[in-house]
């Protein structure tokens, strides 16, 4: 057996990266793509690889001659490879398919091991490799029958989004048996190119071999094994965080993307905090319905968006302030802010951090499940000389919760005080206490010292959106921060959402009850898991304490290396304590999670 590369291309696509290097010359943590490859190859013990070359060709060649290489190494020069496409490419290799069997290889690529062990033992001589289709995914897809056959191939241009439940991306990377190369693979290349030319993709040449009633070539399919192809900067970014070499490092890489998980559409986010029952679907079905006037149209301005939500709140429309995110409320609000402010520790850091460190005073409750009461507060901060003071209630990421009386308490106390009270409710929704917002307008009027802020991210389970909103008593601050950020600060889809969020309340509602039994339910079971304390918590995550010596970050970089998934290590928060938090999502998730912290707990 064989490999033949294609490595002729220009990559346009990685700009100044490929200015005067081949893709494949690209590096992916500090090795380059065709360096990872040819030692994957060399293992396997092939008769020789075909490295087709075009762009910067001699400086490949010269590059891959340092990289000691035991297979011998043919090359093949595409002297138009600037006006020809990958058929070309390969037909200049033809000869070559009819000497053996083949590997055959794009030089974009990046995978791992079993990728390729597993397509060369398989039994079957000639065969595509595919994975299950994904949102990252760009390129040829296929349909496959149950016993592996290719039933169709989709061109970009025949890609239909409504039908990519049932697709699988190539992962252009193939086995073609001798035989199949005599008898399809080169004839019918010979043809197609002779018919349509050379600005072509050899895959097109598959499509057609697909239509005859004996093919010979089937579907691999892959099982969760790693691999990226790379055409830009961002696919770049993403390799590098699935294939960094060292797993302290990987884990550091995902925790620094801060979201954008769905490009790892394996990975379970146990990290980030949103609502795994809302929205339902007949609120996304109303959304998907309007998508072409909403992406082809401008949102309102401030004026509107806050008038919806005012709507939404039962609040004046002077009264509440909408949001990119509550994060860009914060950043607006703490600027208002003088004087010290008083904050609960651990906290939520966008809030500490757009304020003066220096001017910071930190209550940090004295036991190990960082409970407190609106009571501890008043004592602490009572006899400070704080003018300010944040609440996130439930508390992130103790899952700590001040009942209703208490947070009135609270409101009257600071108001007595003099003290501006900044109470963030945007985990209140999935507390047991019914009714329990401080965003009503009685109160915001009674209390101009009052300013509440709620992630709609978060409770309503939409993220993508970036929605927040902030509301108080103060209309001449609301006024100012109206000013401060754009008048076009959220988008046509999260103008519409708060247009027609008012309809499906109940469905809202039988969301959260359901998110609060499974949070019962989660939290009971793991208290069973060996080596594991749990905190109570209001909110839709739970804080839990590792025992018996265990390392948060150890656990934490085993659920992610062996299991994708994804937890939050709260070390930094509590002065190395050790504390990790996690989201609860819904009942087969919770139970995904659990029986991974099972095993390697077991192993630890």
């Amino acid at each position: 057996m064989q490999a033949i590369i294609l490595a002729a291309g220009m990559g346009k696509r990685l700009k100044e990266l490929t200015q005067n290097n081949t893709k494949c010359m690209v590096k992916v943590n500090g090795i380059t793509l065709i360096d990872r490859m040819l030692h994957q190859i060399d293992r396997q013990h092939l008769s020789r690889v075909v490295i087709v070359v075009g762009y910067e060709g001699q400086k490949l060649i010269d590059y891959i001659g340092t990289l000691d290489i035991q297979t011998p190494i043919v090359y093949i020069n595409n002297p138009i490879y600037d006006k020809t496409n990958n058929i070309y490419s390969l037909a200049l290799a033809k000869d070559w398919l009819l000497k053996d069997d083949t590997l055959l290889f794009e030089s974009d690529l990046i995978f791992e091991d079993e990728v390729l062990d597993m397509l060369v033992n398989d039994p079957r001589d000639t065969l595509a490799l595919v994975d299950k289709y994904e949102a990252w995914m760009d390129g040829t897809c296929v349909k496959l029958g149950d016993d592996d056959s290719i039933e169709a191939f989709i061109p970009g241009k025949k890609f239909k989004f409504d039908e990519i439940k049932d697709y699988y991306k190539t992962v252009n990377l193939y086995k073609f048996s001798k035989h199949f190369s005599e008898t399809h693979y080169v004839p019918f290349l010979d043809a197609y190119q002779s018919a349509l030319g050379q600005n072509e993709y050899y895959e097109q040449v598959l499509r057609v071999i697909t239509m005859l009633d004996d093919p010979e070539i089937k579907a691999k399919r892959l099982d969760g094994q790693k691999w990226y192809e790379i055409d830009d900067i961002q696919d770049l970014d993403i390799a590098e965080s699935i294939f960094a070499p060292d797993d302290d490092e990987r884990v550091r890489l995902f925790h620094g993307r801060f979201g954008g998980y769905w490009r790892y559409p394996k990975l379970l986010d146990f990290c980030y905090l949103v609502n795994p029952y809302f929205p339902s679907e007949r609120l996304k079905n109303e959304l998907r319905a309007n998508f072409d006037v909403l992406l082809t149209q401008y949102p309102s301005g401030m004026r509107v968006n806050s008038l919806l939500a005012a709507k939404n709140f039962g609040v004046h429309q002077e009264n509440i302030l909408v949001g990119n995110g509550a994060a860009e409320l914060i950043k607006s609000l703490m600027g208002y802010l003088n004087g010290k402010v008083g904050f609960i520790r651990p906290t939520f850091e966008e809030y500490p951090n757009r304020y003066d460190r220096e001017n910071a005073v930190c209550f940090i409750p004295d036991n190990p499940d960082y409970s407190y009461t609106a009571d501890d507060l008043t004592a602490f901060f009572g006899s400070t000389d704080i003018k300010n003071l944040i609440l996130i209630n439930p508390d992130n990421p103790s899952g700590n919760y001040i009942p209703k009386a208490g947070v009135l308490k609270l409101i009257e106390w600071s108001r007595e005080k003099g003290i501006t009270l900044v109470v963030d409710e945007s985990f209140v929704d999935f507390a047991d206490e019914p009714d329990n917002s401080m965003i009503k307008q009685e109160i915001l009027s009674a209390n101009p010292h009052l300013f509440v802020m709620k992630s709609i991210s978060k409770s309503y389970g939409v993220p993508g959106l970036r929605l927040g909103v902030l509301a108080s008593g103060d209309t001449d601050t609301i006024e100012k921060m109206k000013k401060d950020v754009a008048i076009w600060n959220i988008n046509s889809f999260a103008e519409f959402y708060l247009q027609i969020e008012e309809k499906y309340q109940k469905d809202y509602a039988a969301a959260l009850k359901k998110i609060r039994a499974e949070r019962a339910r989660f939290q009971k079971e793991l208290a069973k898991v060996p080596g594991v304390r749990v905190i109570p918590s209001q909110a839709n995550y739970v804080m839990i304490e590792l025992q018996n010596g265990i390392r948060p970050a150890e656990l934490i970089k085993r659920l992610l290396i062996r299991h994708n998934l994804l937890l939050k290590d709260l070390a930094a928060k509590t002065d190395g304590r050790k504390y990790i938090r996690i989201a609860v999502r819904d009942t087969a998730d919770n139970d995904t999670l659990l029986r991974a912290m099972k095993e390697e707990l077991a192993a630890m």
